[in-house]
């Protein structure tokens, strides 16, 4: 299976780097084929300019300062999102990814004045994030991370598909062992995925 993996962390000794590294090695040790995309690492600009804006339901327009994401994205058969959650969402360059490349006439389609989604050649969702804050101040606002790979993006996706989103919240304050524990289980988890 095409497998696009999203990683979003700036540092590269960072848990969240240690986690990407451990997804991206099981995912390839199961056989998968793995398009990884480092957005900090390609130093993709989250930025939606004034122009993109503007020709955004324009599916014609000139879309080639994002076209090798595009393309990913339409080649891919599972989706794998590794990243913090800061602030109670996600990395402002994971954000402006969604926004500059999960297009109409890539994700979706408007029908009729309907959003019509576009992603169903995408048959697995998974999600590898860690959250400072514990589960409960994370409930306590929504978890909008969780809900928009639960309800958003599963909804974009080929109906039915397994979804797993795999979190280590309170991170912060978790030991050597936990986090060696959360790493192991994304680890078998990728490996079976």
């Amino acid at each position: 299976m095409r497998v696009l993996v999203l990683f979003a962390h700036p540092v590269e000794t960072s848990f969240g780097a240690a986690l990407h590294r451990t997804v991206v090695a099981a995912l390839e040790k199961a056989g998968h084929m793995v398009d990884d995309v480092d957005l900090y690492a390609e130093d993709f600009d989250p930025r939606l300019s004034r122009a993109e804006r503007l020709a955004y339901h324009d599916v014609d327009a000139d879309r080639s300062a994002v076209a090798p994401y595009i393309e990913k994205l339409k080649a891919a058969e599972a989706l794998v999102l590794v990243t913090p959650v800061w602030n109670f969402g996600w990395p402002a360059i994971l954000k402006g990814f969604f926004d500059r490349v999960f297009l109409p006439g890539v994700s979706f389609r408007i029908e009729n004045g309907k959003v019509k989604p576009t992603l169903r050649h995408i048959r697995k969702l998974a999600a590898v994030v860690t959250y400072g804050g514990t589960r409960w101040r994370a409930l306590a606002i929504g978890d909008p991370p969780r809900k928009i790979v639960t309800r958003v993006l599963r909804v974009q996706i080929k109906p039915g598909a397994p979804l797993s989103y795999l979190a280590l919240y309170d991170m912060n304050r978790r030991s050597d062992a936990e986090r060696a524990a959360f790493l192991d289980d994304v680890r078998r988890r990728m490996e079976a995925f």
